[in-house]
């Protein structure tokens, strides 16, 4: 456990830092890839390749843009609840990275076409059998396991553990 104000910290550092990480790699890739061809960056193993996905992870629910986009709206509003309660540093990165990941798509949804809530995401990376993905979604899913860790190893957000029943 450490003192609230640094967490909180760390928390808007990574959120802020990943976000502009995420937009900023999304104009360069709308910039630099839109109507040419893919780009190998490690032979086959990365390529850039831009597409726009009007749906969730793997280009699922597609026809759920609105309500995928409602969703991301709560859980901003979520996660920015919980960060003013976190105490430890994991969890501060944790929820400062499914932030950022959260609010860069969501952006992408507000702001791209086809218009407000219905906006599609730009995704720029591709790994051979996966789907095109970007920044946002590596830090979605980096944090979905940091989180997971945490909830097994039964660390609460203030960074104390959660008290083990006796069997007795």
């Amino acid at each position: 456990m450490t003192s609230p104000v640094r967490p909180r910290w760390v928390f808007a550092l990574v959120a802020l830092t990943l976000y502009a990480v995420d937009m900023l790699t999304k104009v360069l890739a709308v910039h630099h890839l839109d109507g040419r061809p893919d780009v190998p960056l490690v032979g086959d193993l990365l390529v850039l390749h831009l597409t726009r996905n009007p749906g969730a992870a793997f280009s699922t629910g597609t026809e759920y843009t609105v309500v995928l986009s409602c969703l991301a709206v709560v859980a901003v509003v979520v996660v920015l609840y919980l960060s003013l309660r976190v105490r430890s540093l994991v969890w501060a990165v944790g929820l400062g990275l499914l932030l950022a990941g959260v609010a860069g798509n969501l952006t992408d949804r507000v702001l791209r076409e086809p218009g407000p809530l219905r906006g599609h995401v730009i995704d720029f990376l591709m790994l051979p059998n996966w789907p095109v993905f970007n920044i946002a979604d590596i830090c979605i899913n980096v944090a979905a396991g940091i989180i997971l860790v945490q909830a097994f190893r039964g660390v609460r957000l203030d960074g104390t553990r959660v008290p083990e029943e006796d069997d007795a």
